[in-house]
């Protein structure tokens, strides 16, 4: 009976043993891929749409004020007219001089040629994206996200082969092409046409069909449709939203806030502030205007899912409270200020405009040379080097010099980021 006894448990152990080594497999296999690190280098990959060089903007802005992780920095990489295929043929001679440690990729708005899903147009896309994947893993990038194409306006994509319902349907299509590679690659996605969708069809049926999303030639998003494209791969990036939370206790008479922001002074309900890591910051007026970030913020949860800088009152000494911040004064419930309230959404106008603007400025010089360093630079020197054989030594300075003037402005975007000085007061409402 005792060797019988030993042999059943032995029999359980090894049945548990192999139940706990499959569970790991199975976390292991349903992980997040990769994640952002700090010090990362993210390059910004894909055809016209990032040439424009806004989303890409929005994703550097985000990457470097709001902070999701240290030292984060960005360069785009947009070429216009560009399929998957050219990409991949490219990426080598000007993509990878810069060593970017992550990457995100928008390709199939050309390589879908325009016209109705066919196999050869997703086994074409498939193949080159496996191919960009496996050159970015082969040249040390560590963290990939494979983003859908966008998506066609509904409303202004006209005049083509194609009505704009039957085109987004082959966005979807490679969109899905993108998903499965993803997937086989084990890398991350980023659904950018779902979301661009989604986004379009809420703000249409508010503002109406001509309200604009990607554009007057219904391909090339203005400010509002890049936005969401920003939304959709800085979700693929692993972005938290956590920008800071600021609690103050009324009772006790005093303030504390998260990592990025240092409480300077706490006095009656008036705290003073200084930050280092910003909240993402919207610009325009008009709540119609495609040109105006603001715009689509109503139909795109950018803030609840990326931008939470809160404000959290504890033991308030009235119902209601009146909460100025900057020049901007609003009345909240005093249990939703117990529950906390997102500063970022409910003050478009707050004392980070100012600052966020003038990186976000830095950063457009920065990407503006990386076209050029990339494109015109960068891309030309084999070709100079075949033409001209006895130039082998001289054209050889050049990389170095490119990379260190792209290193210089990129220096200067990050210099960009001072801390900012604030107050937030808080007071019975009248």
């Amino acid at each position: 009976m005792k060797s019988i006894s030993r042999r059943g448990t032995l029999q359980a152990i090894t049945f548990l043993g192999l139940l706990f080594l499959a569970a790991i497999l199975h976390a292991a296999d349903n992980a997040a891929p990769g994640g952002l690190q700090p010090g990362d280098l993210v390059g910004i990959c894909g055809d016209s749409i990032t040439a424009q060089k806004i989303y890409s903007v929005d994703i550097a802005d985000y990457l470097l004020m709001c902070q999701p992780q240290p030292k984060l920095s960005a360069i785009q990489f947009g070429w216009s007219g560009e399929r998957a295929p050219g990409f991949l043929a490219r990426m080598k001679n000007d993509a990878l001089f810069f060593k970017p440690t992550v990457a995100t990729t928008c390709y199939g708005m050309n390589d879908g040629g325009y016209v109705a899903t066919t196999p050869a147009t997703l086994d074409t896309y498939r193949t080159s994206m496996t191919g960009i994947v496996d050159t970015f893993k082969a040249n040390g990038v560590r963290f990939i996200v494979v983003g859908t194409p966008g998506a066609v306006d509904t409303f202004y994509y006209k005049g083509r082969a194609t009505p704009p319902e039957v085109y987004n349907q082959t966005l979807a299509d490679l969109g899905q092409v993108a998903k499965e590679v993803a997937q086989k690659e084990g890398v991350g996605f980023a659904d950018v046409h779902g979301a661009m969708i989604d986004a379009m069809a809420k703000a249409k049926a508010q503002n109406g069909d001509n309200f604009c999303v990607t554009g007057p030639d219904g391909v090339h998003p203005p400010p509002d449709g890049h936005l969401i494209m920003a939304y959709a791969f800085l979700k693929g990036l692993g972005c938290d939203g956590n920008i800071g939370t600021i609690t103050v206790d009324m009772k006790a008479n005093k303030a504390e806030a998260t990592d990025g922001t240092t409480v300077v002074s706490y006095a009656n309900g008036a705290v003073e502030l200084e930050s280092t890591r910003y909240p993402f910051c919207f610009f325009g007026e008009n709540v119609k205007d495609a040109a105006s970030t603001r715009s689509i913020l109503p139909f795109l949860p950018f803030n609840q899912d990326l931008n939470r800088y809160m404000l959290v009152v504890k033991n308030a000494p009235a119902k209601s409270l009146k909460v100025t911040w900057g020049t901007q004064s609003k009345t909240f419930p005093a249990e939703d200020l117990a529950k906390g309230v997102n500063l970022a959404a409910e003050f478009l106008d707050n004392p980070f405009n100012g600052p966020f603007m003038a990186v976000q400025q830095k950063i457009a010089d920065q990407q503006a040379f990386e076209t050029i360093a990339s494109q015109q630079m960068l891309h030309s020197i084999t070709d100079w080097s075949k033409a001209l054989p006895e130039a082998q030594d001289a054209l050889a300075q050049l990389p170095p010099k490119i990379i260190a003037k792209w290193q210089s402005l990129r220096d200067a975007s990050a210099a960009a980021v001072v801390p900012v000085k604030h107050e937030i007061k808080i007071e019975a409402a009248p």
